[in-house]
């Protein structure tokens, strides 16, 4: 999957909590946010209109994934 470098303000107690749960799940904090970004769009009905053909398999892959640990989750 491609990456782009952005910018972003978090308040202090969010970074902590943010770098807390990477350290636990042995990843960078970037990718922490990253699924962290992809579950809540999933939870809050976020569907891609139009997946880019490049990315469209690993996209669907990681949607069904979040899809699956929130019905885990209950």
């Amino acid at each position: 999957m491609a990456t782009r470098k952005v910018t972003l303000s978090l308040d202090s107690g969010a970074l902590e909590f943010a770098e807390r749960a990477a350290k636990a799940h042995g990843i960078s904090v970037s990718s922490w946010l990253s699924k962290a970004a992809r579950r809540e769009a999933v939870r809050t009905g976020y569907t891609p209109q139009k997946p880019e053909p490049v990315f469209a398999e690993s996209d669907e892959a990681e949607r069904s994934a979040a899809e699956k640990d929130l019905r885990a989750q209950g």
